[in-house]
C-alpha cells in the first residue's frame, strides 16, 4: 500500500509539473509577455542568447528622418525562419519606448508596454521570415529614434535588441 501511495503521488506530481510547463510554453506561443517590455528579453526556460552581431535579421526603414505625426514603414528581413519577435521604437536620448504601430502583418499583434500599441509581438508560433509594419510618430517632438527587435528562432535560441539605424526627427534645432 505504501509503494502504491508513493507511485500515485509521483504520478500526480509529474502530471502537475507537466501541465504547468505546457501552459507556460503555450503562453509565449501567443506573444511576448509584459515582463519583457523593458529589456526585450524572452522569458523562456533555458534560452540561449546569441550575439546581435551574428544574427541573420535586418531591421530598416526607407526613411532617414521623420516629423511628429509621420507614418514610418519598418521592414524586418531574415534569411532564416523564426517563430517569435518583439518590436519597439525607442528614443535615442533616453531609451524610452515611443510612438505606436498602426499596421501589422498577419501573425502579429499589438502589446501595450507603456502606451496602447507601442510594441508589436507575434500572435502565433507560425514560421516568419519577412515582415512589414507601419509606426506612427507621436504628435509632439520626441527626438531621434531607433527601432529594436528581439527574434526567437526556437524556444531555446534567440537574439535580443537587434537595432536599426537612427531615424532622425526632422526640423530639430
Amino acid at each position: 500500500m505504501e509503494d502504491g501511495g508513493r507511485a500515485h503521488t509521483a504520478i500526480v506530481g509529474w502530471a502537475c509539473t507537466t501541465l504547468c510547463l505546457v501552459s507556460y510554453v503555450a503562453a509565449f506561443s501567443q506573444g511576448a509577455s509584459l515582463s519583457a517590455c523593458s529589456d526585450m528579453m524572452p522569458r523562456h526556460l533555458r534560452v540561449q542568447l546569441h550575439s546581435s552581431n551574428s544574427n541573420y535579421v535586418t531591421l530598416h526603414t526607407n526613411m532617414s528622418f521623420f516629423f511628429p505625426g509621420d507614418k514610418v514603414p519598418v521592414t524586418v528581413r531574415s534569411t532564416r525562419d523564426y517563430m517569435g519577435f518583439m518590436l519597439q521604437a525607442r528614443k535615442v536620448s533616453n531609451n524610452e519606448i515611443a510612438g505606436t504601430f498602426i499596421f501589422l502583418p498577419p501573425g502579429s499583434k499589438l502589446l501595450t508596454c507603456f502606451e496602447d500599441g507601442d510594441t508589436v509581438t507575434h500572435s502565433d508560433k507560425s514560421l516568419k521570415r519577412n515582415l512589414s509594419f507601419v509606426w506612427k510618430a507621436p504628435d509632439q517632438p520626441i527626438g531621434d529614434i531607433k527601432f529594436f527587435i528581439s527574434i526567437v528562432q526556437s524556444y531555446f535560441v534567440y537574439w535580443a535588441k537587434i537595432e536599426s539605424a537612427v531615424v532622425a526627427q526632422g526640423g530639430q534645432n
